[in-house]
């Protein structure tokens, strides 16, 4: 929609880990009252039983960009409103879409949400307040972040949260690279798959069990890495 002096604007509302039972109520209420909700396949999935009045416009890595160019185009010549959907909560791994929002609009409103970190953190019983966050979902520093890892693990006075990159960078991988450089391989983790959808799964070990695993992870993984001796 456009404001009344004529800055257009959009909304970006985090649907969280997957059940649409952890959508905010004011999320629910943005999404209810959009012209058009524009986001991800599965992103969109979650959200459908509320957007029934909306115009969905869904939206691959491939064609992210023609999609928002088409949806702000309503926005702008036909006064639309429009609700980007993402994943999780916005403040934890959707940089890259708000980012592709903010620079198509002049206004960008943000409805937060429950991320998996904190469905992980309720799961395993850990606090943020002793919990340090890793994530590798930006390609850009991935080495860094690694290091960041290496750094805690080595130090062993936090749990240590990490979102994996998707298809690359994952679990086994990521395990079996922190233990070529000193890791303990003893110490205890679980990782997370598909957190609070119906074929959610966890498994729970050291690290050296999981650097051999040779089946495949989901791309909604997360790695909790627990402080030694509180698991």
């Amino acid at each position: 929609m456009t404001t009344t002096d004529n800055r257009t604007r959009a909304t970006i509302v985090a649907v969280g880990p997957g059940d649409n039972g952890f959508l905010t109520l004011k999320g629910r209420q943005t999404i209810e009252e959009a012209d058009l909700v524009a986001g991800f396949e599965t992103v969109l999935n979650v959200i459908r039983p509320f957007a029934t009045k909306a115009e969905l416009c869904s939206m691959a890595y491939r064609d992210q960009e023609e999609v928002l160019d088409y949806a702000v185009d309503k926005v702008i010549n036909e006064g639309k409103s429009l609700v980007v959907c993402a994943w999780g909560d916005l403040n934890v791994s959707a940089k890259e879409l708000l980012d592709r929002v903010r620079k198509r609009v002049d206004q960008v409103d943000l409805v937060p949400g429950i991320s998996s970190v904190q469905i992980a953190m309720a799961r395993t019983g850990i606090s943020l307040e002793h919990t340090v966050f890793v994530t590798l979902h930006t390609r850009a520093g991935t080495e860094t972040a690694l290091d960041e890892l290496l750094h805690y693990l080595k130090e062993g006075q936090r749990n240590v949260i990490l979102l994996p990159r998707p298809y690359d960078l994952m679990p086994a991988g990521i395990t079996a690279g922190i233990l070529s450089k000193g890791v303990d391989g003893n110490q205890q983790m679980t990782v997370f798959q598909r957190l609070t959808h119906e074929d959610e799964q966890r498994w729970d070990g050291t690290i050296n069990e999981c650097a051999v695993i040779t089946s495949e992870f989901s791309d909604l993984s997360l790695m909790v890495f627990h402080k030694p001796d509180t698991h």
